[in-house]
């Protein structure tokens, strides 16, 4: 009884096999040039706001940093007037 079952199996996966070869490849890659215009996104509006929002960021993260430093420099120079 288990060698009909895997004969069966084998079988049906026999008569698989070239049906999922005989599948049809995807169709190439074809640019959408024509769309119209309510689907298109607007890139130069979002690709300012980007660059916009990492110059902010940037500046702000210098701009924290430099404060910091400002505050370690003064306690470096009141402890080595308490040294003295």
């Amino acid at each position: 009884m288990m060698r009909l079952r895997m004969l069966i199996f084998v079988w049906l996966l026999a008569g698989v096999a070239p049906l999922a070869a005989q599948q049809q490849p995807p169709p190439e890659f074809v640019p959408l040039k024509d769309a119209p215009q309510a689907e298109q996104i607007p890139a130069m509006p979002l690709l300012g706001a980007a660059y916009g929002f990492i110059w902010v960021g940037l500046l702000g993260y210098v701009w924290s940093i430099a404060r910091r430093l400002k505050t370690v420099g003064s306690e470096l120079a009141e402890l080595e007037s308490r040294k003295r």
